[in-house]
């Protein structure tokens, strides 16, 4: 059999690297493609806002966040300046199209309506909710409805 001369080989060589690199390249733009869409999927996912309102009469707080932390430590979401409030004391989270409250393992222990919580719960409109001794009323906004434009983005 017949050697092939080398600018052949080197030829047949360069075409083999393009092709790897071409392969590379379309992976990486299918990959980016992906999460591209799953971004965007999940940035149109809208929260409820919260409206806080501490008792008694307090200046009503409204929050747009997916989770809110409240407690002493200045890391939290809403900070509370009160001896009976633990540094990170509750934590109010928006998941499965729902709002829940969950105690964070406070001392003086939080408590929705009355009742000590012991596990996460769902909240809902006019929910009073305790931790430590500072109250706060809690109403949950309706969402907006989505203009003709946005609901045919969705998919």
């Amino acid at each position: 059999m017949a050697e092939l001369p080398a600018y052949l080989l080197l030829i047949v060589r360069a075409l083999m690297a393009l092709a790897l690199y071409g392969f590379l390249a379309w992976c990486f733009l299918t990959l980016w493609r992906e999460l591209k869409q799953q971004a965007d999927s999940l940035a149109r996912q809208r929260v409820p806002a919260l409206l806080i309102t501490p008792e008694p009469g307090g200046e009503q707080i409204r929050f747009a966040t997916p989770e809110v932390t409240i407690g002493r430590h200045p890391s939290c979401e809403w900070v509370l300046n009160d001896d009976t409030v633990s540094s990170r004391h509750a934590r109010l989270v928006f998941h499965h199209d729902h709002w829940w409250l969950e105690d964070l393992g406070s001392r003086n222990g939080t408590f929705l309506n009355g009742d000590s919580l012991r596990a996460p719960v769902v909240l809902t409109n006019q929910d009073r909710i305790r931790c430590g001794q500072v109250g706060f009323a809690l109403q949950i906004d309706a969402l907006p409805q989505p203009t003709p434009s946005q609901a045919q983005e969705l998919p």
